[in-house]
């Protein structure tokens, strides 16, 4: 992989990587632990290709 990547290759890289960031406590709290974990927490950057890489 290149290490100078374009604009929207890092726009949508800095997304996922935000969306995989572990889900806050005070919302497993609040739900009374039926809310655990986001639906995409569990991406990994080395085990899960993003579109258009």
């Amino acid at each position: 992989m290149a290490r100078n990547k374009d604009l929207p290759s890092k726009i949508r890289r800095g997304k996922k990587a935000k969306q995989s960031q572990s889900l806050p406590n005070w919302i497993a709290i609040k739900t009374n632990r039926r809310v655990s974990s986001s639906p995409y927490s569990r991406r990994s950057w080395r085990n899960t290709r993003l579109k258009r890489d």
